[in-house]
């Protein structure tokens, strides 16, 4: 079992961020509606909220994803950083959505050849069924309900981080812009990490991804790595910078980085193709 110097397991660094959060925090205005998924075959619950000037404004808007995204999971910290920098005018205006987690360590994963991560996460291996539901049940659902560009974005701590960068690596073409949070690319021995300069070699796309990490065991190092094989094998249109948080741990990470996260990828210049700005005069 791996253990940080914070002392904080493995396991504890598997489960959801909502372990270490204030679940008893409201969450913020939003949408909510039940989708059958069907692989596997379970009703998800997606939570969604929509700008200020939504209602009034023809849109269209980028889409921000977040796995972690139940009421009682990261959705409400994060859509309050959205909120309140939509506001300032640090980010262009856009809608955010939260899938509630059904079976967190099942979905983030794919499959695993080291004994140690089935002791810590027994059902795993899901990742691709996870990122298949989201490509083919839910983008069409949101983008039928909802005034939505062709920019899609995702957010993710940890093993969402690591299902973030897998989505990125395996699947380029889902999200646009990638923000991953001490991903834990330590997961199966690393084999993320091994198969990355293959995964990136000769593939060339405009899109995004921010790298943070936290002083936890080897996810610094390993976060490093992934900006190493960027640097030397990344193709010229990905935008992309790592920012080490040496001074942050598991639970300070999200909360610490996620503002700057959103500023760097969503800036009011209009990289994801925003066009409805915040008129105060509008907020209801």
């Amino acid at each position: 079992m791996r253990v940080t110097r914070f002392l904080v397991p493995a396991w504890a660094m598997l489960a959801s961020a909502s372990a270490f959060g204030d679940t008893t925090a409201p969450a913020p205005a939003h949408d909510a509606f039940t989708l059958q998924a069907s692989r596997p075959a379970e009703v998800r619950h997606i939570n969604v909220y929509k700008p200020p000037g939504y209602e009034t404004c023809k849109g269209p808007y980028p889409i921000l994803y977040m796995p972690d995204g139940g009421v009682q999971e990261d959705f409400p910290h994060v859509v309050e950083a959205v909120d309140s920098a939509i506001r300032k005018g640090e980010i262009q205006p856009l809608i955010v959505v939260g899938i509630e987690n059904t079976q967190r360590r099942r979905d983030m994963t794919g499959p695993i050849q080291v004994a140690s991560d089935k002791d810590i996460a027994p059902h795993v291996g899901g990742s691709a069924a996870f990122r298949d539901f989201i490509a083919k049940e839910l983008v069409p659902a949101i983008e039928k309900r909802y005034r939505v560009n062709a920019h899609r974005g995702i957010i993710g701590e940890s093993l969402a981080g690591l299902f973030s960068v897998e989505s990125f690596l395996r699947q380029p073409d889902l999200f646009d812009t990638v923000i991953a949070i001490s991903p834990s690319l330590w997961w199966n021995d690393a084999r993320l990490l091994g198969e990355a300069p293959g995964l990136l070699h000769g593939k060339s796309a405009t899109r995004r991804i921010y790298l943070t990490s936290a002083d936890e065991d080897q996810i610094p190092a390993d976060t490093a790595k992934l900006a190493t094989i960027l640097k030397k094998q990344a193709s010229s249109g990905l935008n992309w910078t790592y920012v080490p948080r040496p001074k942050e741990h598991h639970d300070t990470i999200y909360l610490a980085s996620q503002a700057d996260a959103l500023r760097w990828a969503y800036g009011p210049a209009g990289h994801s193709g925003g066009t409805c700005p915040v008129d105060e005069s509008n907020i209801k």
